[in-house]
């Protein structure tokens, strides 16, 4: 019973690490454009070859 004394408060903590780094994202801009990167990554391999040679 005692170990959650210090298992509680650590969650707590972990918790709003979790919510302080998900709304530090949200406010940089890291989640404005889902689909672009994923294109761009797939789209990105005949430029990079042809720049190669």
């Amino acid at each position: 019973m005692s170990v959650l004394y210090l298992v509680v408060p650590m969650a707590v903590v972990i918790a709003g690490a979790a919510l302080w780094a998900f709304i530090w994202a949200v406010r940089g801009g890291q989640f404005d454009d889902l689909d672009t990167p994923g294109v761009r990554a797939a789209l990105d391999d005949d430029d990079a070859v042809r720049a190669r040679r």
